[in-house]
């Protein structure tokens, strides 16, 4: 009997030892208004879901404290009184608000979290859209320049009545950006993490760079050209996100802020670069530049590149993506 015992747990031993493979793993979940996916290379299933789980939870508390969709969060709470009186804001919320502060001072104003000051007056769900006199009568609210941050209280006021403010041009971006920085912290070397038209990579995909899809504007189920990226961010925004057509007129999300209409001239606008944050306020300030301001800006900063398609069906680059 003893032999038979020792001789089973010989037999037993090879499989209770076998490494466990290697694989990706993933999970996909409606959040932030969108679809969010998380992909990640481990070795241990158990601590792979766990890690995917957390992920979607970080996403899940971005949603809490930014969307002005949720009464409770910070922002609605930002909008409900800062006018009134200075209204003190978590560290996390104010540094985001800074940098939106940055990219509009950098793209003058063509980047403008205040725009909501008119954006919330669209529907697009409903096909519903200002008339010219309910703009016109909003419209002075609308300037990044209202927005007061105070770092040493912490605290955002509000210069004029009637400003809002909403985070949708940049928040997806930042929330990739941090949901990628907890799996790098948790040892994880090869992941993606995406929102909508924002994705932030880290490391490859089967021992080469990630191939990531720009979709074509026209088409929502083709490619309007592939990129090959690796540690990096991409932001695309495009005028067939949020949208309806009136009188041959097309009502999109992504509003020109010195006008409070839709942005023209162009269908999408991909970015690349080191921080999907600031991709994604590039993607939505080249869009609202326009292809020559909008290239020229991209050109200054050394660490970007963006891709234009044009509503003629043309396209434009950046000078890093242009063949030699």
């Amino acid at each position: 009997m003893l032999f038979a015992r020792i001789l089973v747990v010989l037999i037993c031993l090879p499989a209770m030892a076998a490494p466990v493979a290697a694989a990706w793993f993933s999970d996909v979940q409606e959040k932030m208004g969108t679809l969010v996916e998380v992909q990640l290379w481990s070795e241990d299933a158990a601590e792979a879901e766990a890690l995917l789980a957390t992920a979607m939870a970080e996403f899940d508390r971005i949603e809490q404290a930014m969307s002005t969709y949720i009464e409770t969060s910070e922002i609605s709470r930002v909008n409900r009184d800062a006018a009134t009186r200075p209204q003190t804001v978590s560290a996390e919320l104010f540094q985001l608000l800074e940098k939106a502060q940055e990219i509009a001072e950098l793209t003058d104003g063509a980047f403008d979290i205040t725009y909501d000051s008119v954006g919330q007056l669209y529907d697009y769900r409903a096909r519903r859209h200002p008339d010219p006199l309910e703009i016109e009568t909003r419209l002075g609210t609308i300037n990044y320049r209202h927005l007061l941050l105070n770092p040493e209280e912490r605290t955002v006021t509000f210069a004029v009545p009637g400003v809002r403010i909403n985070l949708g041009g940049i928040a997806k971006g930042y929330a990739v950006g941090k949901v990628i920085e907890f799996l790098e912290s948790a040892g994880i070397e090869h992941a993606l993490a995406t929102a909508g038209g924002d994705t932030r990579i880290l490391g490859q995909r089967q021992d080469a760079p990630w191939v990531v899809g720009i979709r074509d504007p026209n088409n929502a189920n083709a490619v309007f050209t592939r990129v090959a990226l690796q540690d990096e961010a991409i932001s695309t925004s495009g005028d067939y996100e949020r949208f309806f057509i009136e009188d041959g007129v097309r009502y999109h999300h992504i509003l020109n802020p010195s006008k409070g209409t839709s942005a023209t001239g162009v269908r999408s606008v991909s970015v690349i670069g080191p921080s999907a944050t600031v991709t994604d306020g590039l993607s939505t300030s080249v869009f609202v530049m326009g292809r020559e301001k909008g290239l020229a800006l991209i050109d200054q900063l050394p660490d970007y590149e963006a891709l234009i398609v044009l509503s003629d069906d043309e396209y434009a680059v950046s000078k890093g993506l242009r063949p030699d």
